[in-house]
């Protein structure tokens, strides 16, 4: 009996007489989510060279709008006049105020006494009393001596007369035969003779009387020059006595009553209530566009004041300078030295110009660059920069109204090309 092949066959269930291609049907799905990520991967590694978290950047619109450069800043008031007085000289220092007090211009605020500068002006006087005199005694001998000069002139006069009166009588006599010729001769010798001390007589008496003068005016110019001293060091003694130059109030005291005060040293200062100026500080960046007279606005309980810069300090300090204010018209009452008030100084403003908002990225890579965000990356892009407020930075090209631009944070990027923001 032939067997058949009943023995060979078994069942199948309905999962193994399904089609072949739903076998890789699940497969095939998760090769594609995996191609996927592989995809989305590569895109964001081709989109940037790196990425970083959104949320540390500041991003702001370029647009256009009128720039306004101005600098806002917290001022003290100062004392637009405050002179500290000095010593002329040592000694000991009587006061005769004290911080706080009212005072009018030439009130005396203390006194020093200095026995070296007041025996100094007596000796000088001295000095000048004898100078004085010897210049009073030039000028009479100067008179004496154009007065002796004078006389040898007209004594010099009458013999040159009475030589030419016997010159006279000897030709009439010669003529009438009574006098020889010899004679005659002789006369008109002593007549050359007496002409002759004339003259010299003249020339004396100018040259005496010039000498006498010039001695003279020698002693007193002498005494002149003495004198010029003598009115410095009064002057100085009577600096001794320290007066208010204007009226107003006594600052700050740094001699002690009765002590011995050094020359040149401090000893008090006096306040001009009447004029105050606004001392603030502006960075560096902003203080070569500062010039004086240009125009600021001071606030003081809520009212504006017009003012104006009147002193910008040469000096940079912690990357600040100094800068005064006055007030141009009034000034608002009550005001106190170190009193607070804020200050807007307005330096320029510009209509309709593009621009974005100020951030760290002006001062990155110079003012050259600026990252502009496509879609989730930020491109690297040239700029160039115009002039900056304290908020905005003016735009000359490279950018277009619309463009967002990372202000700051783009430190993070290490000058890439393009980074992804997430």
């Amino acid at each position: 009996m032939i067997r058949d092949t009943s023995a060979q066959d078994r069942p199948l269930n309905a999962s193994q007489t399904r089609p072949q291609w739903r076998r890789w049907l699940w497969p095939a799905v998760g090769g594609a989510v995996l191609l996927a990520g592989i995809v989305f991967a590569a895109r964001g590694w081709l989109g940037g060279t790196s990425s970083i978290d959104g949320g540390r950047l500041r991003i702001a619109e370029v647009k256009r709008g009128d720039l306004v450069r101005d600098i806002a800043a917290d001022g003290r008031v100062i004392a637009a006049n405050s002179p500290t007085l000095y010593a002329v000289a040592g000694g000991v220092v009587t006061l005769k105020v004290v911080a706080g007090d009212q005072v009018k211009q030439g009130q005396p605020l203390a006194e020093i006494d200095s026995p070296e500068l007041r025996s100094k002006l007596a000796q000088e006087q001295t000095t000048l009393a004898g100078l004085e005199a010897e210049a009073s005694r030039a000028t009479l001998d100067a008179s004496v001596t154009r007065a002796n000069a004078q006389k040898a002139l007209d004594q010099a006069e009458i013999d040159r007369q009475a030589a030419e009166r016997n010159l006279q009588r000897y030709q009439r006599g010669f003529e009438g035969g009574a006098v020889p010729q010899v004679d005659v001769l002789e006369a008109q010798d002593n007549l050359r003779k007496t002409e002759i001390a004339v003259t010299h007589a003249r020339k004396d008496l100018g040259l005496q009387g010039q000498g006498a003068s010039l001695d003279a005016r020698n002693k007193h110019l002498l005494a002149d020059r003495q004198r010029a001293v003598v009115i410095e060091v009064k002057r100085q003694v009577d600096a001794l006595t320290l007066r208010a130059p204007f009226d107003g109030q006594v600052g700050q005291i740094q001699a002690v009553q009765r002590s011995n005060v050094a020359i040149n040293a401090p000893v008090l200062s006096v306040v001009d209530l009447s004029v105050f100026e606004v001392e603030i500080k502006v960075p560096e960046s902003f203080a070569r566009d500062l010039a004086i007279g240009m125009p600021a606005t001071l606030t003081s309980n809520g009212a504006p004041f017009p003012g104006e810069i009147s002193a910008v300090s040469p000096e940079v300090v912690n990357g600040e300078v100094v800068t005064r204010l006055r007030f141009s018209d009034k000034q608002p009452p009550g005001l106190r030295q170190n009193q607070r008030l804020s200050a807007r100084i307005t330096m320029d403003t510009r209509r309709n110009v593009l621009m974005v908002e100020r951030g760290p990225f002006v001062e990155q890579g110079g003012g050259r660059y600026a990252y502009v965000m496509d879609g989730s990356s930020a491109i690297r892009r040239p700029v160039q920069l115009g002039v900056s407020s304290l908020s905005n930075v003016e735009v000359l090209g490279g950018l277009q109204p619309g463009d967002k631009v990372v202000v700051s944070g783009s430190d993070l990027f290490g000058e890439a090309e393009r980074v992804s923001v997430n």
